[in-house]
């Protein structure tokens, strides 16, 4: 079997360069490049035998997709299947066997509901995303059927207990668990007319969510005539106004930042009250099914566990840093006295771009002078290495079929592992393209579970990025943050590959938030070090390594104002809470978020803006947000205790596999940390390891890998 994979990686795309005519630049690489490494350095040129002579199948080899029309069918397959599992459930009794009945139940509505929720944003052809779109509504209502026959057939929560008997193999009754939760949520144990109530609040909670979505990125407009004339230029002109859609942080015009924050910012009274009407309804909902707030609701299941203990971790991480962002807003204000003196009080919309004006007076880390040693095809090269040396893991790059992909520039890889074989697929939607979103992000298209033939369902994903297409003198080359973005995502993607659970419904990254962005956080780390950056950064032209010193130097660049950015997030995490806790809130969220500001912040409030209109995470994050910090603090500790001495040892990457990547959601976060770290940590251990990494000597990792 693994011979058949290497000879896929000896038959891929082979091209290595580029060669221009007309007098041009001629680039022809002195690197050897692995097939991976080639297949994304290469040029993209479709192999036409496959593209338009091959057998023709539909996206992600779905035969039904080879159309939007497509979408109908699958939905009717799905119907069909679900129909046929239900029928089966209503015959099977308490136990294991009615566990599995619902994951597959689940698995066959997500298999439609997941493809379908990537493709309606991320296909190019507009058919195809609005025929994904009706789709996902359908599945939802197909859904909600779901539910009420399980209110059905158990009725009141009691019975639903009895008919999931919480004994047995662990991995079964945690997924009992899970479920009855979900059931919970839908208000399984209510009588009638409260359950009709939980469900109607769920569905205008869905509304709301979308609403409050799209008001957070609408543009907001100002009559250009009250701008002074001088600075228009920086902005969106529309006849008469000037359309202002973001905060334009990087500017090095004071004016135009402030400008952008006191416009982009100002209240909208309608997406105000949507944000109260979402708030409000969580909490209705919340207490409805038993909770005292949403915040008690959503964490349930995490390795916080309690909003308590999120805000004991975010306090407690606060007064740690509460100095040392006193010094860091003391050398932007420094910074800001000496370029800007008229003006120089330091205000919210100086953070990030004096922060970086620090970063670069200090480090000299121009990008431009990374990016060629950082092309797309060495830094695959470079994941593929590490997988390799850490799990035994191989990339091949893959020609699909005509009509799998989307987008003649997506790129296929099989994961394979050297004694267990092929583990499953990664679509890789690297490039630009219009009409793309510009994010960064993981999609789960299906979930691995064991199926009932005893064979496994292999996990599919796709990596979506925003990179710059290759040119006629270079491959795609990235920035050091490109690169690090590319390594987060991909650590998404082991998790998924690796996730060897029996049910679907806890595949991968289906995991509680706080965990799950434990992998990726933990891959920067890896990219970060030298003895990793060195085995893969190589000039696209020369071939020369990386020096170690631009290395370290850009590490210890990002110490640079690191503790305001944190304690930035800390606020961010306290006013997630804060808006997630007890309602009413008695004020408004405006003054709420003056009041948090000033006590977890340290920047002066500005009047007449309403940042939190803007905080789209509330929607996908709410009563999580604490969730980034809180995984960074877990990926330092695995960093530090089982990998800083050796980035490549293979049994810490073996027990890293067997203690947190292969168990999905079906184990409880905390005891999959606890197995990695051989301790429970505490919310103490949470913050001394994200304030050693302020004060971490990065030169201490840099260790000479000759």
């Amino acid at each position: 079997m693994l011979a058949g994979w290497r000879g896929v990686a000896r038959t891929a795309v082979s091209g290595l360069g580029w060669a221009s005519g007309c007098g041009a630049k001629r680039w022809v690489s002195t690197t050897s490049w692995s097939p991976v490494g080639a297949a994304f350095n290469a040029r993209h040129q479709p192999q036409h035998h496959r593209w338009e002579l091959g057998r023709k199948t539909g996206l992600f080899g779905v035969p039904e997709l080879s159309c939007p029309e497509g979408f109908q069918e699958a939905q009717e397959k799905s119907l069909q299947e679900t129909e046929r599992l239900v029928k089966k459930a209503c015959a099977a009794p308490p136990g294991p066997e009615i566990v599995m009945i619902f994951d597959q139940l689940s698995d066959s509505l997500c298999r439609v509901a997941d493809l379908a929720d990537f493709v309606k944003i991320a296909h190019p052809n507009l058919a195809f995303r609005e025929a994904a779109e009706d789709a996902c509504r359908n599945i939802g209502t197909m859904v909600e059927k779901y539910v009420l026959f399980i209110v059905s057939l158990y009725g009141t929560k009691q019975q639903c207990n009895n008919f999931f008997p919480l004994m047995g193999f662990y991995s079964f009754r945690r997924v009992a668990e899970l479920f009855l939760f979900d059931f919970e949520i839908s208000g399984i144990h209510l009588d009638e007319e409260k359950r009709k109530k939980a469900v109607n609040l769920n569905v205008k909670i869905l509304d709301l969510c979308n609403e409050f979505l799209m008001g957070s990125h609408l543009p907001n407009r100002i009559d250009k005539h009250v701008l002074p004339e001088h600075i228009r230029h920086n902005f969106t002109v529309e006849g008469n106004y000037i359309q202002i859609g973001g905060l334009n942080a990087d500017s090095p015009d004071d004016l135009v930042r402030e400008v952008a924050y006191k416009v982009f910012l100002f209240p909208n009274a309608q997406q105000l009250h949507c944000l109260e009407e979402l708030l409000t309804s969580r909490n209705l909902l919340a207490q409805l099914v038993g909770y005292d707030t949403f915040a008690h609701r959503a964490l349930q299941g995490t390795m916080a566990k309690t909003p308590e203990k999120v805000m004991q971790f975010l306090v407690k991480l606060s007064d740690k840093l509460f100095q040392r962002t006193l010094d860091d807003f003391e050398m932007m204000n420094g910074m800001k006295m000496k370029l800007n003196p008229m003006k120089s009080e330091l205000m919210p919309w100086d953070h990030p771009y004096y922060s970086g004006v620090l970063r670069a007076e200090r480090y000299n880390i121009e990008p431009s002078l990374y990016c060629p040693f950082f092309s797309l095809g060495a830094c695959m090269e470079g994941l593929n290495m590490l997988f390799n040396k850490l799990l035994g893991i191989s990339l091949y790059a893959e020609q699909p079929e005509k009509g799998e992909v989307w987008s003649e520039d997506v790129r296929k890889l099989a994961v394979v592992h050297e004694q267990e074989g092929l583990l499953g697929y990664i679509y890789c939607d690297f490039f630009q393209r219009p009409d793309k979103p510009h994010q960064d992000c993981h999609f789960t298209i299906r979930g691995g579970r064991l199926k009932e033939n005893g064979e496994y369902q292999l996990p599919v994903v796709v990596l979506m990025l925003s990179l710059p297409h290759s040119t006629r003198g270079s491959p795609t080359l990235l920035t050091p943050g490109m690169m690090e973005n590319l390594f987060h995502e991909m650590g998404h993607a082991m998790h998924s590959m690796l996730g060897r659970t029996r049910y679907q419904h806890v595949t991968g990254t289906r995991c509680s938030t706080d965990f799950a962005e434990v992998p990726s956080i933990l891959m920067e780390y890896f990219a970060n070090d030298y003895r990793v950056v060195n085995q893969f950064a190589r000039h696209y032209e020369t071939g020369q390594p990386l020096p170690k010193h631009m290395v370290s130097r850009l590490c210890e660049s990002k110490k640079v104002c690191a503790a305001a950015d944190m304690q930035l997030q800390v606020f961010y995490a306290v006013l997630d809470q804060i808006y997630h806790g007890k309602h009413p809130l008695g004020k408004s969220t405006t003054d709420v978020l003056k009041e948090t500001q000033e006590k977890f912040y340290g920047l002066p409030y500005v009047p007449n803006t309403a940042w939190q209109l803007r905080f789209s995470h509330l929607v996908g994050y709410g009563a999580k947000y604490y969730s980034y910090l809180m995984s960074r603090a877990v990926a330092s500790m695995v960093w530090r205790q089982c990998f800083v001495q050796d980035p490549f040892n293979r049994a810490m990457g073996e027990r890293y596999r067997r203690e947190m990547l292969a168990h999905g959601g079906g184990k409880e976060p905390m005891l999959m940390v606890q197995g990695m770290l051989q301790k429970c940590p505490s919310v103490d251990d949470f913050v001394d390891a994200l304030v050693s990494d302020l004060d971490q000597d990065f030169e201490t990792f840099f260790m000479d890998s000759e």
